[in-house]
């Protein structure tokens, strides 16, 4: 019997492997023989979840055509990486990627390190920054008082609670967007917002447009639902998006769904202005594709010069009929990631049928939680709480930036206004071997590729700012020890043995 459960193609494969930038011959080193070039480029790509754990690879001639190489040269890569634990075979059945005993299953997504690793791992991966106290235990212990009343009720509420539907159709309103109740609908935080949307729109095998690049979490999220991703470059540096090119995509693709980050873009920190936002809404209207729009960081702007000007309005303000936009907002980067609290703003049409899907889903959204948030809202506990936070995400980015053009002066980037993330050019040198080379010098950064399609963005890595003072210089310290891994292929001395850090 076969154990795999999944499959690469050749082509797929191909395109993965070749989006590999070769990395620089360090002084007196040598280019590692094909094959092993080859097996490092797999055993790399299982690493990051980029090719799942128990997936069928091609066979020998199959992947030797695609790649231009010998079947020998493929078959000397296979036999390596089965002797590593990173292959398994058998006769009839092929050959499927494993991984070696002891070694955790990677991940897909960007999931946070457990708690009992931040010790001497200094991490990157996760974009989130503690609870801005005493807000989060002032929030729940309002949420208790008026729990009650809700006690004696069955506790499901599938549209999410009515005060709470009201506040932020309320807030909405406040900000020159009419909104009813009835155009709300909580969820399970942004991400739980966005799967019951895509599941809405877009079934298996339908066209979703997205950015390029995208937060991982979300693409990885769409691939899995069985969407086929179209991806639309962004412009250079944070000029947001290249509108060109989304006349282009929805015109030709006709995507069944298009999914933006207008505020402070994941991971590039882009800010889209209001004309960019009229007309890609005026696109997605001529091209019948529903545009949800991700407004989770739009509150996190960090320059007091963006707060007093006042932000771009929300792309929903560009939709007075509802028919085109669905907003999706959330509690979890401006509050807290503990906080699983998000929304949709919808016409309410969408809401109903959004409301009905959810009884084969996950139901409703904890009551305790939609009345910490209700509780915020209501008290001005949340202005108070979101202005913790950019103060915090303030000193953190800047802590991280003089760091890196200290220690890396090769890397690129552009210091964002708002958000929680530096979009990195890696100084030529391949992010997914960053990223690999980081776990040995004690710090943990997600490679370029995670938040492309098909192997793009191999030369970047996204840094975010989640991190300040010592801790900040000692994460870029880290990186530069990668970096110089890296460029002696991995055999170069390592630094010295990461020190624990508290952060």
């Amino acid at each position: 019997m076969a154990q795999w459960t999944s499959a690469v193609g050749a082509a797929q494969l191909a395109r993965l492997l070749n989006s590999q930038q070769e990395r620089p011959a360090g002084p007196g080193s040598r280019r590692p023989p094909a094959y092993r070039a080859l097996a490092d480029g797999i055993r790399l790509l299982v690493l990051e979840g980029r090719v799942p754990v128990a997936a069928r690879l091609p066979a020998e001639r199959e992947l030797a055509l695609s790649l231009s190489v010998s079947r020998t040269t493929v078959a000397a890569a296979y036999e390596a990486l089965r002797g590593e634990g990173f292959l398994e075979s058998r006769r009839g059945a092929g050959s499927w990627t494993a991984v070696p005993a002891g070694n955790p299953v990677p991940a897909r997504g960007l999931e946070p390190l457990p708690p009992e690793a931040l010790g001497s791992m200094i991490d990157l991966g996760c974009a989130s920054l503690p609870a801005p106290e005493p807000w989060l235990t002032r929030a729940v212990q309002g949420a208790l008082e008026e729990l009650p009343p809700y006690a004696h009720t069955h506790g499901d509420y599938p549209a999410g609670l009515p005060a709470l539907r009201a506040m932020i159709a309320e807030r909405y309103t406040a900000r020159g967007i009419p909104t009813m109740p009835e155009q709300i609908m909580v969820t399970t935080g942004a991400m739980g917002a966005i799967d019951a949307i895509c599941h809405l729109f877009a079934g298996r095998g339908e066209r979703i447009a997205v950015e390029s690049p995208s937060y991982a979490n979300i693409l990885q999220l769409m691939r899995e639902a069985g969407a086929r991703l179209v991806p639309v470059a962004m412009a250079e540096g944070l000029a947001g998006w290249d509108m060109d090119r989304w006349r282009q995509v929805l015109r030709e693709a006709a995507p069944r769904l298009a999914y933006v980050v207008a505020d402070f873009h994941n991971p590039t920190g882009a800010l889209a202005d209001e004309d960019q936002r009229r007309r890609l809404v005026d696109a997605a209207r001529a091209a019948g594709t529903v545009l949800v729009a991700d407004e989770t960081m739009s509150e996190l702007w960090l320059e007091e010069e963006v707060g007093a000007a006042g932000m771009p309005r929300r792309v929903c303000a560009f939709d007075p009929a509802g028919s085109t936009v669905i907003t999706v907002g959330s509690a979890s980067k401006a509050f807290w990631a503990g906080m699983r609290i998000g929304w949709v703003r919808a016409a309410p049409d969408i809401v109903r049928s959004l409301v009905a899907a959810r009884a084969y889903a996950d139901l409703g959204t904890p009551v305790l939680e939609q009345l910490a948030v209700n509780w915020l809202f209501s008290t001005g506990g949340w202005e108070q709480a979101v202005a913790l936070r950019r103060a915090q995400a303030r000193g953190n980015r800047d802590a991280l930036v003089t760091a890196l053009r200290r220690e890396l002066p090769d890397w690129e980037f552009s210091v964002p206004q708002g958000g929680l993330t530096l979009w990195v050019r890696a100084g030529g040198l391949s992010g997914s071997r960053l990223a690999e080379m980081g776990e040995r010098t004690g710090v943990r950064v997600p490679s370029g590729p995670r938040f492309g399609v098909d192997g793009a963005f191999e030369g970047y890595v996204r840094l975010p700012f989640t991190v300040g003072g010592a801790v900040a210089e000692e994460a870029a310290v880290r990186l530069a020890a990668a970096a110089r891994l890296v460029e002696t292929g991995g055999t170069g001395a390592a630094a010295e043995s990461p020190r624990t850090f508290v952060a």
